[in-house]
């Protein structure tokens, strides 16, 4: 078989820039933290790179994508097989893709698997947001281990990969059910494992540095363009839909989520306009290549105002999710995934079919609200009882004296500012630059 070039480059982009999204992330999340952990937190995101990208090569794909037998026994609907372990056969073949009548079937497998890790990887590390400042290093990385391979290689299959949502006709252009909702789920499990934070609700606990926030940001809208417009496969009009789409939800998220701070507080913030916009991003990601730009827009306005108030349900609930984890991805990714079955326009598979608005029926409504709960059940169940597995067996949380201190410089040996000034002579001084004698005297 011929490789198609063109859509076969657009996904080496598509990867490459939805490998960056993850140290986007890391900027996002460091922003957010106090200054003391800024480190960990950044460490948190690019170690999972490094766990979830090994697990990948050796099994992870195979879970995911490979067929057991003929795939039509009940095994393969919940999990893949694992004649791909290593990425056996996956070099030299072509991928079929998620959707039939289109150019993917001209990508070389290796170059859909890569683009598969990254979706992967951050969505391993967005869950690390809701547990900053307090989680043990070594615990976070068997964590990403233990739960990409229990939740995230079976979720992936069931919805991507020839599992019972995907044939039942699920809903999911490029991850809002696989990425957001489980990784949003999965936070709230693990927030209330590792309980609040030392001076909750009673220490001013704001962001350190939303220039970071900013950053991140960028770099993440910056890349949610392969995230999303890369999930066709292919370079196509969907792809361009995707794309177009892409900018308008989450340019107007960002809009409403400053708008209803406005009026709420009486002020429009970076941290607000960051947050609408991934909010909006999140919610975008299941529908942006089934959905018309008019109907992004208005998915856009949803997220944005929803989320925006969701972020508080932390406090009338008692949990401590550090980042707003839940509040941006759970809720945006249910928003987003369950509004496809009112406003889905254009469903690629013969077992999908259209929104209510647009002449469906009640059957593709149910379905896109059983996936999120599916999902976003098994993820918080599975991910309580390996946070409690590890918790129980080395301890998951720091000691408070550690977390008062400052992860950063008691599980790192490393801070992210020298507040000091360093002098020509070497001597750092807490207080500023030291004056020099000379500049005392004063000239009769």
């Amino acid at each position: 078989m011929e490789i198609d070039t063109g859509s076969t480059s657009w996904m080496l982009i598509s990867t490459a820039i939805v490998l960056l999204m993850t140290p986007g992330l890391a900027f996002f999340y460091g922003g957010m933290t106090r200054a003391k952990s800024v480190l960990n937190m950044m460490m948190m995101s690019f170690v999972s790179i490094i766990t979830v990208t090994i697990t990948w090569v050796i099994y992870g794909h195979s879970l995911a994508f490979d067929a057991v037998g003929d795939g039509s026994g009940f095994v393969n609907k919940i999990v893949g097989g694992l004649d791909a372990v290593g990425l056996n056969g996956v070099v030299d073949t072509f991928s079929a893709g998620l959707l039939p009548d289109s150019t993917s079937d001209n990508i070389p497998n290796i170059v859909f698997s890569a683009f598969q890790l990254t979706f992967a990887i951050i969505t391993v590390a967005l869950i690390s947001g809701a547990i900053a400042d307090r989680a043990k290093f070594g615990a976070w990385v068997l964590f990403s281990v233990v739960w990409a391979t229990v939740v995230y290689f079976p979720v992936a299959h069931w919805v991507w990969g020839g599992g019972w949502l995907f044939n039942m006709g699920i809903e999911d252009f490029a991850g809002g059910t696989v990425v957001h909702i489980n990784a949003g789920a999965a936070a709230l499990a693990l927030a209330i494992v590792l309980g609040k934070r030392a001076g909750w609700r009673k220490e001013p606990m704001r962001p350190h540095n939303l220039t970071l926030v900013l950053l991140g940001v960028g770099l993440l809208w910056f890349g949610w363009f392969g995230f999303n417009a890369g999930s066709e496969l292919a370079v196509d009009g969907t792809t361009g839909l995707a794309f177009i789409n892409t900018q308008i939800a989450a340019a107007v998220a960002a809009g409403a989520w400053i708008v209803v701070e406005k009026f709420r507080d009486g002020h429009a913030t970076t941290l607000g306009v960051a947050s609408g916009a991934v909010a909006g991003l999140v919610a975008i990601t299941p529908a942006a290549g089934f959905v018309n730009p008019l109907m992004a827009l208005a998915l856009g306005v949803v997220a944005g105002a929803v989320c925006a108030y969701a972020v508080g349900l932390k406090y009338r609930f008692g949990y401590d999710d550090s980042l707003d984890v839940v509040g941006v991805h759970l809720v945006g990714g249910v928003i987003g995934a369950v509004s496809l079955g009112f406003i889905a326009e254009f469903p690629f598979l013969p077992q999908q079919s259209k929104g209510l608005f647009f002449g469906g029926d009640l059957g593709q409504l149910g379905l896109q609200v059983l996936g999120p709960v599916a999902v976003g059940g098994y993820s918080f169940i599975a991910t309580f009882i390996i946070g409690k597995i590890i918790d129980k067996t080395m301890g998951f949380r720091i000691a408070q004296e550690d977390e008062v201190t400052g992860i950063d410089i008691t599980t790192h040996a490393e801070t992210g500012y020298d507040l000091g000034t360093i002098h020509s002579s070497g001597v750092t001084s807490p207080n500023g630059p030291a004056v020099p004698a000379e500049a005392k005297k004063v000239d009769a």
